[in-house]
C-alpha cells in the first residue's frame, strides 16, 4: 500500500510540477510577509494561479496595475492572467470596491476558488497585490521561465492598514548621481514593502540635479564637478573655477515627469529637495551673484565644512531666482510636500555682507539666526500661496518656525518633540536609528562608511512617538523616514547595500501595530526574505550575519573566556582555530572559548551548508600583561570605557568604528597608565593599539614614553617615540611598537601616551587606544 501511494504521489507530482507545498501544507512559517498586517488568519488549502485565471479590474484608471502580478508572472510562469471587467464563475483574483476602508487599508480573503482584494483607492490596491505577491512562491521573482512551480497562495483572511501615513526614504541623488533606471527599481522595491514616500535630495554643494530652464547653467555648471572619485570624500582638493567639470548628470524636466508618473502607478509620492540657504555651491558655482560676495567658485568634488558659501538672504535677487526655481519644481511635482533644507548654513558671511544686514535692520530682527528663520518664512508664504507645505530639516525651528511648516528631525527626537509641542507636523528621521549611510556592520568587513553604527536590529527599535508626547503632540507625528546620503555611496549596488535589509526593517515599524511587532520573529521572516532578494536582483547586507566576539577575563587562572555572537539570535555559528581551515564541517559553537595562549581563530554563520555572511578572522594575542592590574593616573573618558580597567590587557582589540565599546578615549590629556605584572619578568618591547578618525577629532598619539621599574617606586625610561602629525581622511587602526634592550626582572610598566597638541581643526584632541601589548 505504501508503495502504491508513492507511485500516485509521483505520478501527481508529474502532473502539477515538483512544489513540494501541497495546496493543504501552508503553516504560518510559509508566511514571510514584510511588513507583518494587522491582522491574519490562515485557513486550510490554497489557490492556484494558471492560464485559465482571469485578473478582475474595474475602471480604465486601475489598469495599469496588472502589471504588478502579470510582468512577474510572464517573465517566470510564462503566462499572464487575462483581464476582465466583471467576476464570473470561480478561478479568478477581483479587484472590489469597498468605500468603508481607509485610503491606505485593504482586505484579502483568498480561497481554494477565488481571491477578493478589497479597497478605497490605488494605494490599498497596491499594497494588496503586493501582499499576494509576496504570498505566491519566492520563485515570482525569477527573471528566467520556471516549469515546475505551482503558483500557490494559501488561503487566507488579511485585513490590514498602516499605522502611519509617512513612510519614507531619501535618496541622496546630488553628491552622487542615480539615473533614471536605478530609481524606478528603487520605486519598485519600495512598493514592495509598502513604503510611500520618496524624497529625492536633487541639490547640494557637489552637484545640482534637476533641469531648471531658466537657468540653463544649475546643470550645464552646477551638474558636474571636476572627477576626483579615485580619492576618499575627505581628501579631496579645492577645485578652481576655471576648470571643467566631467563628473556628474542630471535629470531633464522629461526625465522628472516620468518619474514621477511611474511613482504615482507605484502608490509612491515623491518630494523634492530644494536646498536653501546653504548646501548650494553646485547653483553660486552656476550664478555666483546668488552669494553674498559674488565671486567665483566651483563645484566642490568632496566633503566642505563649515558650508559659508551660502544664498544671500539681503539680495532681492536671490528670492526671484528662488521662486523661479521652485514653480519650475511645482509643476513637475504635484504632491503636497515641497522640501526646501534649511540645514547646517553658516552665517559667517552673512555677518560681514551689507545686503544681509541692512535686511536684519529693516525688518527689526535679532540676529542672522533670526535672518534665516525670515528666508525660511519668506519662502514657506511663497509655497503656501500656492497650495503646497514646506518641508526642512529641524534647523529651520531656530530664530522662529514658519507658521504651516513640517519639520524633519534629524539631530535626534528632541526637534520633533518641540515642533509637535508647538502645532507643528513632525516626521521623525533621527541620526541614531535613520541615517542609513552609517555602517552597519563592523568596519573590518563593510565598505566604506561614515563613521557612525546603524545596525538592523537598531532600526527595528525605531518608534516616531516619544513615550513623553501628550496625545496631541502624538497627531502631529506623520511617521518616519530613512536617508541614505551618498558622499561615500557612489554606485547602485553600494546604494542597495546600504539599503537592504535595514529598509524591510524600517517598512515593518511604521506599518504593522506596535503589538505584533517582535525582533525575533522579524530576524526569522528577514532571512527568509533574503532569498526572494536574491531572485530580486537585489545586492542587500548580510552585516546582521557577522560574528562578534566578545570576552571576559578571569583574574585568578589568567584565562579569556571568548563568546562568539552574531545579530540574528538563534543561528548556527562554526570555528576554526590556528590555521584550520573553516568550512561547513567546523566546529559548532555553543559555549564561550577558554583560550589562555594566542591563538587565531576563524568563525561565520552557517545555514544548510552555506555559509551566510563575512568570516571573522581574529588573532588574540596573548602577552606578558595578559589580565594584569592596570592603574590609571588619568582615568578614561566615561563615554569611551573600552573594557573597564582591564581593557586595554584583555586580547580584544577594537575596530575602526570608536563607538565599538573596545576603546578608551582621553580627551586633551595624555593616557598615563601603570601595568604590575605581579612577577619578575623580562621585556624588551612595548606596543601601542591605537585609532585614528581625524574627522571626529580622533588622532594617532603624538608621543608615547614607556618606563619600567622593579619595585614600583624607581622608574626607568627604556623607549620613546614621537611623531609628526598627517593628514588622514580615512579611519585607520596602527600599532605603535617601541622596542628596547631587554630587561630582566621587571615587574611594572609605565606609559605616559600623550595626545595631538594642536588639532588642525581646532577643538579637542582624542586619543583612543584598545590594547598595550608587552612582550
Amino acid at each position: 500500500m505504501r508503495l502504491i501511494k508513492s507511485l500516485l504521489c509521483f505520478f501527481m507530482v508529474l502532473l502539477m510540477g515538483c512544489d513540494k507545498r501541497s495546496e493543504t501544507s501552508f503553516s504560518k512559517e510559509d508566511l514571510v510577509l514584510i511588513p507583518l498586517p494587522q491582522s491574519l488568519e490562515l485557513n486550510k488549502g490554497s489557490f492556484r494561479i494558471n492560464k485559465d485565471t482571469r485578473l478582475v479590474i474595474p475602471g480604465d484608471s486601475l489598469q495599469p496595475l496588472a502589471g504588478i502580478l502579470n510582468d512577474l508572472l510572464e517573465r517566470s510562469a510564462g503566462f499572464k492572467m487575462a483581464l476582465a471587467r466583471e467576476a464570473s464563475g470561480d478561478n479568478f483574483i477581483q479587484l472590489k470596491k469597498k468605500t468603508a476602508l481607509t485610503e491606505e487599508a485593504y482586505k484579502l480573503s483568498v480561497t481554494t476558488n477565488r481571491v477578493v482584494l478589497e479597497a478605497n483607492s490605488r494605494l490599498g490596491y497596491v499594497y494588496g497585490l503586493e501582499t499576494i505577491r509576496q504570498l505566491l512562491p519566492k520563485e515570482i521573482e525569477d527573471t528566467s521561465k520556471i516549469s515546475n512551480i505551482n503558483w500557490l497562495i494559501p488561503n487566507v483572511e488579511i485585513s490590514d492598514a498602516p499605522q502611519y501615513p509617512y513612510r519614507g526614504n531619501m535618496l541622496d541623488v546630488a553628491r552622487h548621481f542615480f539615473d533614471k533606471a536605478y530609481i524606478k527599481k528603487h520605486i519598485d522595491r519600495m512598493a514592495f514593502l509598502k513604503l510611500n514616500t520618496l524624497h529625492l535630495h536633487l541639490v547640494d554643494d557637489q552637484g545640482w540635479r534637476i533641469e531648471i530652464k531658466d537657468y540653463p547653467k544649475l546643470t550645464q555648471v552646477g551638474g558636474f564637478r571636476v572627477n576626483q572619485e579615485d580619492k576618499h570624500w575627505n581628501a579631496r582638493g579645492e577645485n578652481s573655477p576655471e576648470e571643467e567639470g566631467t563628473y556628474g548628470g542630471f535629470y531633464s524636466q522629461e526625465d522628472i515627469k516620468e518619474i514621477v508618473a511611474y511613482a504615482r502607478e507605484k502608490g509612491i509620492r515623491i518630494i523634492p529637495e530644494i536646498e536653501m540657504p546653504a548646501h548650494v555651491m553646485s547653483a553660486i558655482a552656476a550664478y555666483p551673484w546668488l552669494s553674498c560676495t559674488g565671486e567665483p567658485i566651483a563645484v566642490p568634488s568632496g566633503g566642505v565644512w563649515p558650508i559659508t558659501s551660502i544664498y544671500c538672504a539681503g539680495k532681492e535677487s536671490t528670492f526671484t531666482f528662488l521662486k523661479a526655481v521652485l514653480t519650475q519644481v511645482m509643476e513637475l511635482f504635484p504632491g503636497k510636500y515641497i522640501h526646501i533644507g534649511g540645514d547646517e548654513a553658516t552665517k559667517t558671511n552673512w555677518k560681514t555682507c551689507p545686503d544681509c544686514q541692512a535686511r536684519i535692520r529693516e525688518q527689526g530682527l535679532a540676529n542672522e539666526e533670526e535672518l534665516q528663520s525670515y528666508f525660511i518664512k519668506r519662502i514657506e508664504k511663497f509655497l503656501d500661496q500656492n497650495g503646497r507645505v514646506l518641508i526642512g530639516w529641524d534647523e529651520i525651528m531656530e530664530g522662529g518656525l514658519a507658521e504651516e511648516a513640517t519639520v524633519m528631525s534629524w539631530r535626534g527626537f528632541q526637534g520633533g518633540w518641540e515642533a509637535t509641542q508647538q502645532g507643528h507636523d513632525v516626521i521623525m528621521t533621527p541620526t541614531s536609528h535613520m541615517y542609513f549611510d552609517y555602517y552597519q556592520g563592523s568596519p573590518d568587513y563593510e565598505p566604506v562608511a561614515f563613521n557612525a553604527f546603524v545596525p538592523l536590529h537598531r532600526v527595528y527599535e525605531f518608534s516616531p512617538v516619544l513615550d513623553s508626547m501628550s496625545l496631541s503632540q502624538r497627531k502631529h507625528v506623520l511617521g518616519g523616514q530613512a536617508n541614505l546620503w551618498s558622499e561615500y555611496v557612489s554606485t547602485p549596488e553600494h546604494s542597495e547595500y546600504m539599503l537592504f535589509p535595514r529598509l524591510a526593517a524600517l517598512s515593518e515599524v511604521l506599518w504593522t501595530p506596535e503589538a505584533k511587532l517582535g525582533w525575533e520573529d522579524f530576524s526569522v521572516r528577514i532571512q527568509k526574505m533574503m532569498e526572494r532578494f536574491d531572485l530580486m536582483g537585489i545586492n542587500y547586507a548580510k552585516s546582521a550575519y557577522a560574528v562578534v566576539p566578545e570576552a571576559d577575563i578571569n583574574l585568578d587562572t589568567k584565562e579569556i573566556s571568548l563568546r562568539l555572537k552574531a545579530e540574528f539570535p538563534g543561528v548556527e555559528i562554526r570555528y576554526a582555530q590556528d590555521g584550520a581551515e573553516l568550512s561547513p564541517e567546523s566546529r559548532i559553537y555553543e559555549s564561550p572559548i577558554q583560550i589562555d595562549s594566542s591563538l587565531n581563530l576563524k568563525a561565520a554563520v552557517y545555514k544548510n551548508q552555506q555559509r551566510m555572511g563575512p568570516v571573522m578572522d581574529k588573532d588574540f594575542q596573548f602577552h606578558k600583561a595578559v589580565a594584569k592590574p592596570v592603574t590609571y593616573k588619568n582615568s578614561y573618558h566615561n563615554n569611551y570605557k573600552g573594557g573597564g580597567e582591564t581593557g586595554l590587557v584583555d586580547v580584544l582589540r577594537g575596530s575602526k568604528y570608536f563607538k565599538d565599546g573596545r576603546w578608551q578615549g582621553w580627551i586633551n590629556q595624555p593616557a598615563i597608565l601603570t601595568i604590575n605584572l605581579e612577577q619578575p619578568t623580562r621585556v624588551s618591547q612595548v606596543i601601542v593599539g591605537s585609532l585614528e578618525e581625524q574627522g571626529t577629532g580622533i588622532y594617532f598619539p603624538q608621543e608615547i614614553k614607556v618606563e619600567v621599574s622593579k619595585d614600583g617606586k624607581t622608574f626607568e625610561k627604556v623607549g620613546e617615540l614621537k611623531r609628526e602629525f598627517k593628514n588622514n581622511p580615512v579611519a585607520k587602526i596602527k600599532n605603535f611598537k617601541i622596542g628596547f634592550e631587554s630587561k630582566d626582572n621587571i615587574e611594572f610598566v609605565r606609559l605616559s601616551v600623550e595626545p595631538l597638541e594642536n588639532n588642525p581643526k581646532g577643538g579637542g584632541s582624542w586619543l583612543f587606544l584598545d590594547e598595550i601589548l608587552v612582550k
